[in-house]
């Protein structure tokens, strides 16, 4: 599909800026070394970020390249000097080999704010695509540790106003490998219904002391149903026909870019939300961050905040840095300059004018306070004192109170829905009352769901058009044509002397 011509002047007009911002930089930084090539690798969940950070990078001059091997690969590699930083949701107490990145050194430099989706392909009783699932946190946590197995199951009736699905299996489609995102996914799982995961983790033999980053290290693992080793696998495969029947989690900007739809998540204001960036901005209000800026999302994944998504974490990049007295991890500095060159001007953009885009492709920007704390970690790179950043310097739009375009979620489609599956066909419309819900209703022997939502794609952020009652626009087309017969008829008449 052809971009709209305006947002590829917007999308050009963004990148001038960010490229003039970088080079900006690059000059004022520029005092001593050229700036070298930095080699970065690991997280998938940020990759989508990645991809615009690196392009604009590249074409400015920093040659910068980044492979989503993974959370977990990316802190091996940097740990083992294999690669120059890392991107990760996953910290280093994680990794089954302890000690990675202690003689290297390291910094959790934030880098984006996101959320874990969780995508699916559902049809109803009449072969239609459900594009409105909603599920609450204990529903999601026992599909995705096996105590539920059928769509049909009566729990994920009761999160759906009473609609029954189908008697069908569920196919769970997992990340095999190491994934920060099954660490940050499974994380949200013990936190939300410890009593389900707890006896789960212990009969797959799974820690329960750190993140499990790694469901295939136990080989009878249940539910096994489908493994990828990618974000861009997972949303395909959900998303396209042999999906048909799955459910899996992965990063929104997936969803938003393969266009799969994303489940409602109840959260525990018992609001249904979806990850959009002011969703996932407002559950971030509730992280705890450590000393070492890695974070602890207990208060995220139960945040009573209303528009809060709950399963949304930050995203970083791991650098070298000079030994700090605030940052115990830090060994010291690149040995070679023109990385430390590359790396300025690349998190300096990353923090402001990097953020700027973010809400569209499915992230949400950082909050000033972290956008400050990616300046802070440039001048534990540098050695200078660290830039105090500014709504007039940083055009991150969270300086000056808002997430950027695309951020806004739609509205929920069966909020206002008493019941859809009592077989009456009839309920509250969204607008309030009573009426004809379309049909028969759903019942688990009836015709399937009926057409009474209108809910916009996951990835559409803009406003639906109303459609019209047929009778009521023929007569609003009667109405409007009766002064113009009744104005000819009296035009005729003085036309031909006959009083009006």
């Amino acid at each position: 599909m052809r971009a709209h011509p305006i947002r590829r002047r917007a999308a050009a007009a963004f990148t001038a800026v960010a490229l003039a911002v970088i080079a900006s930089v690059g000059a004022a930084t520029g005092a001593g070394a050229s700036p070298a090539r930095i080699n970065g690798q690991g997280s998938s969940y940020v990759a989508l970020a990645m991809q615009q950070w690196v392009a604009d990078a590249q074409t400015s001059g920093l040659q910068v390249n980044y492979l989503p091997t993974g959370s977990p690969g990316g802190l091996t590699a940097f740990g083992q000097s294999l690669a120059d930083f890392a991107g990760t949701e996953a910290e280093f107490s994680a990794l089954s080999s302890q000690g990675v990145g202690d003689t290297r050194g390291y910094q959790y430099v934030p880098s984006v704010a996101g959320a874990v989706a969780v995508m699916y392909n559902v049809q109803d009783t009449a072969g239609r695509k459900v594009d409105y699932l909603h599920l609450s946190r204990r529903t999601i946590a026992r599909i995705f540790t096996g105590d539920i197995t059928t769509w049909s199951d009566p729990a994920i009736s009761a999160d759906n106003k009473g609609l029954v699905l189908p008697d069908q299996p569920i196919n769970v489609v997992y990340r095999g490998g190491q994934s920060g995102t099954t660490g940050l996914f499974y994380d949200f799982v013990a936190n939300v219904a410890p009593d389900v995961f707890g006896p789960w983790a212990q009969r797959n033999s799974f820690p329960t002391s750190v993140r499990i980053i790694q469901l295939d290290s136990s080989p009878g693992f249940v539910p096994k149903s489908q493994a990828f080793q990618g974000s861009d696998q997972i949303a395909q495969f959900i998303g396209g026909g042999q999906g048909l029947w799955s459910i899996g989690y992965d990063e929104f900007g997936y969803a938003k870019t393969y266009d799969v739809p994303a489940a409602w998540v109840q959260n525990a204001a018992g609001e249904s939300v979806l990850p959009y960036a002011e969703n996932i901005s407002a559950a971030l209000e509730s992280a705890a961050l450590r000393p070492d800026l890695s974070q602890e999302l207990s208060g995220v994944y139960n945040s009573t905040n209303p528009i809060a998504y709950p399963i949304s974490a930050y995203s970083y990049i791991v650098t070298q840095c000079a030994v700090s007295a605030d940052r115990p991890t830090c060994r010291g500095a690149y040995s070679n300059p023109g990385i430390t060159e590359t790396l300025t001007s690349w998190l300096r953009y990353i923090a402001c004018e990097g953020q700027v885009n973010m809400a569209r492709i499915g992230y949400s920007p950082l909050p000033p306070n972290l956008s400050q704390e990616v300046a802070n970690s440039i001048a534990r790179l540098t050695g200078a004192a660290p830039e105090q950043l500014t709504q007039a310097n940083c055009a991150n739009p969270r300086f000056g109170g808002s997430v950027g375009d695309g951020g806004a979620p739609p509205v929920d489609p069966i909020k206002n829905i008493d019941a859809i599956g009592s077989g009456s066909g009839t309920g509250e419309t969204a607008a309030g009352g009573t009426g004809s819900v379309g049909g028969k209703g759903t019942t688990s022997s009836g015709g399937g769901s009926t057409d009474w939502r209108r809910v916009a794609p996951v990835a559409y952020v803009g406003p639906s058009i109303a459609s019209s009652n047929g009778i009521a626009v023929l007569a609003l087309l009667l109405v409007m044509a009766v002064p113009l017969v009744v104005g000819g008829i009296l035009a005729r008449r003085r036309r031909n002397g006959t009083p009006g």
